[in-house]
């Protein structure tokens, strides 16, 4: 058989037979920035995880990176903000998100699910959710964490309600419902996260059948179908023996 001529598979399609330019990346500024702030993340949460989120310093954080501490507040304000922002990374992507999500005369749930949906493929790999359940597991014995991502919770939702509003004829910002829709996508996320974290005790990407991000997914889908239920749930009084 005859090999045909080798076409490198970066090279871009011609057209009229003149190559077209491959698509133009970030400047390399930008990557190195990026880098740079990724360097901090998984380092902080590597000594964070080792050493205790008291048993490591910013100054030790900046030497291991090799980076000032002025570079450091360039993307992050503290200890706190670069340990949640795996999450906080997700949820800013859920903000772009929901700039594009069309309604199309559905309850507004639909969309902004949808907007988080998409958030969380864009930003969730494997090295996203092993970052994660890091970030989780340090939260759940450094209150100073919680706080901060309480902070951000709050801080994130009244930035959704001005995207919604700005966007979609809602009437009065008096009116609770957005505000209610916010809050429930947010405790279904959560429900969603806590039963996916915990299930991964030990996190093994390439043992999964299953994406990580899919598992999450698919957690998140059942928890908002659930919503509708929740608010009409009406037990029976509980039978006690006489």
């Amino acid at each position: 058989m005859t090999a045909g001529p080798h076409i490198s598979p970066a090279t871009p399609p011609s057209r009229n037979g003149v190559p077209a330019r491959a698509p133009a990346g970030p400047p390399l500024r930008e990557r190195k920035k990026r880098r740079t702030r990724q360097a901090l993340i998984d380092t902080a949460l590597e000594l964070f995880t080792q050493r205790g989120f008291g048993g490591v310093t910013l100054d030790e954080l900046c030497d291991e990176v090799e980076v000032s501490k002025r570079t450091f507040f360039r993307y992050f304000t503290s200890k706190e903000d670069v340990a949640m922002a795996p999450l906080q990374d997700l949820w800013t992507a859920f903000l772009e998100e929901l700039q594009t999500s069309r309604p199309d005369g559905r309850p507004l749930l639909d969309p902004a699910k949808e907007a988080l949906l998409a958030a969380l493929e864009r930003v969730a790999d494997d090295a996203w959710a092993h970052r994660t359940l890091l970030s989780l597991r340090l939260a759940a014995q450094t209150p100073s964490m919680n706080a901060h991502g309480l902070h951000f919770c709050e801080r994130t939702t009244h930035a959704a309600l001005e995207v919604l509003h700005s966007r979609f004829d809602l009437k009065s910002r008096h009116d609770p419902r957005p505000r209610l829709v916010a809050d429930m996508l947010v405790a279904a996320f959560r429900y969603a996260l806590t039963g996916w974290a915990a299930q991964a005790d030990v996190y093994e990407p390439a043992a999964a059948r299953t994406p990580a991000k899919q598992v999450l997914a698919t957690r998140f889908r059942k928890a908002v179908a659930a919503l509708p239920g929740s608010l009409t749930l009406a037990p029976a009084p509980r039978k006690t023996d006489s």
